[in-house]
């Protein structure tokens, strides 16, 4: 079987082709690649996307997540080529419903972008012949975070921050601030496990077991007999910062079983 994966270079993607490829003949692609060609693949794995929170030009996420994503969703379709594609928790903003029915609550131009094509390929419904598979992250973690400096998870951050310089530095009221950190093979074993399921949809991806960014300092610092630091939030983050997400699977549960 032939499978693209778009943003193979990236932390996700790059998991997700080390998952594979042993098991199928991939095509990577980057932004900034020539455009993939579908035909004689049988999946599409679409990671590709900019995915800091932070990020301010409009234009540009609109353009690599929307534009692009809409494009080769067209020619998945063209092809026949089954569809999955990234989205992300953020949709849910600062809401406390996290089922995949709740009211959206989009806080940035990144989860804008993520909700606009997710209502895009929903509105499709009946007039597209592939299966669509979107998966909304929660927080994800694990190997080939490196480059993703302060857009990295606070797994990473820490254990960096331990190890380099023996102090984690957290924000002010840590302990109040959960979060469902997932680990990124789960995410990549959940796209694994739905290639071929003929049911389009939206699933979450998480554990539903939330945990505090100062218990995961805590666990960290133990392990590397670092201290702990508290420091302010900046405030560029402060308003769309999410101070609690846990993942209802129940979606989820009905159709992947670990």
């Amino acid at each position: 079987m032939k499978i693209l994966i778009t943003g193979h270079k990236g932390f996700i993607g790059q998991n997700m082709v080390n998952a594979l490829k042993d098991e199928y003949e991939l095509t990577l692609y980057e932004w900034g690649d020539n455009l993939p060609y579908l035909e004689g693949h049988a999946h599409c794995i679409h990671l590709g996307a900019i995915s800091s929170t932070t990020e301010t030009d409009v234009v540009k996420v609109l353009e690599q997540n929307y534009d692009f994503s809409r494009w080769l969703l067209s020619e998945c379709n063209r092809f026949g080529v089954n569809f999955q594609y990234s989205s992300s928790a953020s949709i849910y903003g600062l809401g406390t419903n996290f089922s995949e029915d709740a009211p959206p609550q989009p806080m940035s131009p990144y989860a804008w972008s993520k909700l606009l094509f997710e209502r895009f390929v929903t509105g499709l419904k009946g007039k597209i012949k592939v299966p669509c598979h979107g998966f909304r992250y929660f927080n994800v973690y694990g190997p080939h975070e490196d480059h993703k400096g302060d857009q990295a998870s606070p797994y990473h951050k820490f254990t960096q921050q331990a190890k380099n310089d023996g102090v984690i530095r957290i924000f002010e009221g840590s302990e109040n601030y959960l979060r469902d950190f997932v680990p990124v093979e789960t995410v990549v074993d959940v796209h694994r496990k739905f290639i071929g399921m003929p049911e389009s949809g939206i699933w979450n991806i998480g554990t539903g077991k939330p945990k505090s960014f100062k218990q995961v300092a805590e666990e960290i610092a133990e392990q590397y007999n670092a201290k702990i630091e508290y420091i302010p939030m900046p405030d560029n983050v402060k308003k769309q910062y999410q101070t609690y997400t846990c993942a209802d699977l129940t979606r989820l549960n009905e159709y992947y079983k670990t």
